[in-house]
């Protein structure tokens, strides 16, 4: 999950870590990986991979290359990959992404996008698909 290979050789990325009884107000950046088994209420915006364990809470915006949902979200969601809702996960908001796998029991309330087919609006009203 946190390792990254570049050429013959193997690259642990940065770790991010916010543990089960951790609350967070705020806005967290990184190039890393991030896993949240406790409560963030702000935005995470990361070029690695979001994972929110079964106790995990976050409120606000993620922008991620990858998520792997298994608690509760709510907010702007935005995976320019795959969003991987496991049985446990809860999410409600807007949900942007590039692939959607979800285990059954899974609850996602959201208005969902996927990044493969953006519309853009033409000044005669009407609406074209183009792809990213």
């Amino acid at each position: 999950m946190f390792s990254e290979k570049r050429g013959t050789q193997s690259v642990v990325g940065e770790r991010n870590i916010i543990g089960k009884n951790t609350s967070l107000v705020g806005d967290l950046q990184s190039e890393g990986d991030f896993r949240i088994d406790g409560k963030i209420e702000g935005n995470i915006k990361t070029a690695g991979r979001v994972v929110i364990g079964k106790e995990g809470t976050v409120t606000g915006t993620i922008d991620c290359t990858n998520a792997d949902i298994e608690g509760h979200f709510s907010g702007n969601l935005v995976v320019e990959q795959l969003l991987s809702l496991k049985e446990s996960a809860v999410v409600n908001g807007e949900v942007t992404l590039g692939k959607l796998m979800v285990e059954p029991g899974a609850e996602l309330n959201a208005t969902c996008a996927m990044k493969g087919a953006l519309k853009q609006i033409n000044h005669g009203g009407s609406e074209t698909k183009k792809t990213a």
